[in-house]
């Protein structure tokens, strides 16, 4: 009996050393995982400020990768892109010395974004494909220059684009519910197929802007300037408007009551 007592304990004592042995080697492994975690991610982030574009693109990507395999590290990922995008390409809308808004016309000439700023279009396809909770905070890329952006199918619901340059982006088929775009400047835009479900359009330049088969259910479109804007198959039920709407010619009051357009009246 007696042997058999100590036979259990010594059982018992090697079980409970193997398990303090597991436990320390996990910590050890975790520890490990989570120091070389934040090495990668310093030196990503010294790689997007540096001067050499390639090697900002590298960071870019990188912090891509960090964030795949760190869900605890994606929402300071996504603040430091959307910081470096804005520090990029300000667009200072409303400063003393900031630009003219809208301009006085679409620069035809400007090369697209892939062109002449790629390490933001990179930055941007990383935003736009990042994963993606209901609980994720708002992506905030407001007052920034972002003509000639490429973002097909891209998922930006709920981001802030307020007082933003998006002039000639390729936005189509983009997810864009709930964004805002107020006083944007969407002109000669393709969103054809794009979905902008209750997004906020008050005051946006969508002057020439092609909206084919468009999700605009919905949307705040007071004050917006719709011009020459292709309306052809897109679903408006519910958006709100009002007397400073500005639609393509042709678009009669009758009209706009049979897509379910809402005019709503500016008084108090």
């Amino acid at each position: 009996m007696a042997n058999d007592a100590r036979s259990a304990i010594l059982q018992s004592c090697v079980g409970l050393l193997v398990v303090i042995g597991a436990a320390a080697t996990w910590r050890q492994v975790h520890v490990s995982r989570e120091s070389h975690i934040t090495e990668r991610f310093t030196r990503a982030v010294d790689q997007i400020g540096n001067g050499d574009i390639n090697v900002r693109i590298g960071g870019i990507y990188a912090l891509e990768r960090i964030a795949k395999n760190s869900p605890a590290d994606r929402d300071p990922i996504q603040f430091l892109l959307g910081a470096f995008v804005r520090g990029r390409l300000t667009w200072p809308v409303g400063a003393a010395d900031g630009p003219e808004h809208p301009t006085t016309s679409v620069n035809e000439q400007l090369p697209v974004m892939n062109v002449r700023a790629p390490d933001v279009q990179a930055a941007m396809w990383v935003l736009e494909r990042r994963p993606r909770t209901p609980e994720d905070p708002k992506l905030y890329l407001s007052r920034v220059d972002l003509r000639g952006i490429s973002l097909r199918d891209a998922r930006l619901s709920r981001t802030l684009f307020r007082h933003s340059n998006l002039a000639r982006a390729a936005l189509t088929g983009a997810q864009l519910d709930h964004s805002d775009f107020t006083n944007a400047d969407l002109r000669r835009a393709l969103l054809d197929g794009a979905s902008l479900k209750g997004a906020n359009l008050s005051r946006a330049h969508l002057q020439g802007a092609s909206l084919r088969r468009s999700d605009v259910r919905g949307a705040n479109l007071r004050g917006t300037d719709l011009s020459d804007t292709v309306l052809s198959e897109t679903l408006l039920a519910g958006a709100h408007a009002d007397a400073t709407t500005v639609w393509p010619t042709g678009l009669s009051a009758e009209g706009r009551r049979e897509m379910g357009i809402i005019d709503v009246d500016r008084s108090p």
